[in-house]
């Protein structure tokens, strides 16, 4: 790393386009990028059987933990490796895996509430929403969850009516407000290039950047429950 790390968040609804363009930003900088998915951060449920976490409603924010999201992405933040866990999503709960993971020049945090709680968006140097038709993100889920996760439709459908929905435009949608920048239309290209052309500009511009002093904060005193 050659300074403070930038720390990027994108948020939006499910299907919406969110990791396309975590992705194309990553490939196109030209910058050392650390990928954080807000989805390896829902809370272990061990204690609880496969049938009880299937019930879980994991479109709701009290289905993160955030206080761990927050530790580390500040202890990233401040040049310090990680242990991040890893999600199952077949099985509905964390998996015994811990996957190492080092501080980069940018840090981009990429989940449907990356935006949603506020000592996280203060460590954010940038703020993306990504917005997508809800009819072309409910074919992106059911293609995904069915697909990709080995669910089947009928149980992908009731999900999405029952939960995603309403989560949505409960607490997903109301974080556009918080948003620097807004993507239309998914992986639009044209926004796609003047995101990255601002990034490259934000980076470019060091009077622009904190310093790690200014990155260490108390977590604990800005956790949420």
């Amino acid at each position: 790393m050659s300074g403070p790390s930038f720390a990027i968040g994108i948020a939006g609804g499910t299907g919406a386009g969110k990791t396309t363009v975590a992705r194309t930003v990553a490939e196109t900088v030209g910058e050392a990028v650390t990928l954080i998915t807000l989805d390896n951060y829902y809370k272990d449920r061990s204690q609880l059987t496969f049938e009880e976490r299937e019930e879980i409603n994991y479109d709701h924010p009290d289905a993160f933990e955030w206080d761990l999201l927050r530790e580390q992405l500040d202890a990233l933040l401040t040049g310090q490796s990680i242990e991040m866990p890893q999600y199952d999503f077949e099985l509905h709960n964390r998996t015994d895996e811990r996957v190492t993971v080092e501080p980069s020049d940018i840090i981009i945090l990429e989940g449907i509430l990356a935006l949603h709680d506020e000592a996280i968006r203060e460590m954010l140097d940038l703020r993306v929403y990504v917005m997508t038709d809800a009819d072309v993100r409910i074919l992106r889920r059911i293609e995904r969850d069915v697909v990709e996760r080995g669910r089947d439709l009928e149980g992908v459908i009731d999900q999405y009516l029952e939960t995603v929905k309403p989560m949505h435009e409960q607490f997903v949608a109301p974080t556009k407000k918080q948003a620097d920048v807004i993507i239309p239309e998914g992986a639009n290209r044209v926004a796609l290039d003047l995101l990255i052309e601002k990034i490259q500009s934000e980076l470019s511009d060091d009077s622009q950047r904190p310093d790690d002093a200014d990155r260490e904060r108390s977590v604990a005193d800005q956790s949420m429950d």
